[in-house]
């Protein structure tokens, strides 16, 4: 294969940085055209070094996710809405699990203000950012921590896990088909995703519009097994007729999200 250019192994550079370029930003940093910079990208996709989506280009999808930095970078706009819409549809005085993710740390976030909530999670970064409500009780699993992402895993998580039964499992995602099929990329992670969702009378699953842009090797479940699905904009209609077809309720977050009285 020929070598790659300087200015698209720079490109390359950015993207492994924050997960996602876009052509814009890449006109202005290397002082090009537009044009140059789709050039760039469509070349760097054709050689499967990065995978185009609107407006830009992410690292290609496979079997290893973005670093967690990066992840938290990646439409941390539309997860910050997704979350506050997803705390919205939770009332207070509510048990809750929450698994790992950069958006259920943005529900997390929207969280704060909820009075009487009780929050089981096997995310460090969550359990960091709630301890400091006085109205929240915290419990974090315990089990094997992931240096990546402060993840907690493990059979010991799991079975953590079981001595619960919560009102809500707010789940995240690294990938959804348009089968409706959810997915993510550590097994280990997968096993105390669908734990929690056993353990809770209602599961939202909350992703932004990227995740039916990317794949992931290992399944978590099916949206028919979702009750509620919160997201930033209308899914693909095959995605949307699954969640007709089998009653899962659809919230889209709008700039402006309230919690309702």
């Amino acid at each position: 294969m020929d070598p790659v250019p300087p200015r698209q192994a720079d490109i390359l550079a950015l993207a492994r940085t924050a997960g996602r370029v876009d052509v814009d930003g890449l006109a202005s940093e290397f002082n090009v055209t537009p044009q140059t910079i789709r050039k760039d990208l469509n070349e760097l996709c054709e050689r499967g070094m990065l995978q185009r989506v609107h407006g830009g280009a992410v690292l290609p999808s496979g079997i290893a996710n973005y670093a967690y930095d990066a992840r938290r970078q990646l439409a941390s706009e539309e997860k910050r809405r997704i979350g506050q819409r997803a705390a919205a549809l939770i009332p207070d005085n509510a048990s809750i699990m929450l698994n790992i993710g950069t958006t259920t740390e943005q529900v997390a976030r929207a969280l704060l203000q909820h009075d009487g909530i009780m929050a089981i999670t096997n995310n460090i970064n969550v359990a960091n950012i709630l301890r400091a409500a006085p109205s929240i009780e915290v419990i974090i699993a315990g089990g094997q921590v992931r240096a990546s992402d402060g993840g907690i895993v493990g059979e010991a998580t799991v079975d953590f896990i079981r001595q619960f039964k919560v009102d809500y499992a707010v789940i995240g995602a690294s990938a959804i088909d348009e089968d409706g099929t959810i997915f993510d990329f550590d097994f280990r992670e997968v096993r105390v995703a669908r734990e929690i969702m056993t353990h809770a009378r209602q599961t939202l699953l909350v992703a932004d519009a990227m995740k039916f842009q990317r794949s992931a090797p290992v399944r978590i479940a099916h949206l028919s097994e979702i009750d509620i699905f919160v997201t930033d904009t209308a899914p693909p209609d095959r995605v949307l007729e699954t969640c007709r077809e089998n009653g899962v309720k659809v919230e889209i977050a709008s700039d402006r999200t309230e919690r309702p009285s």
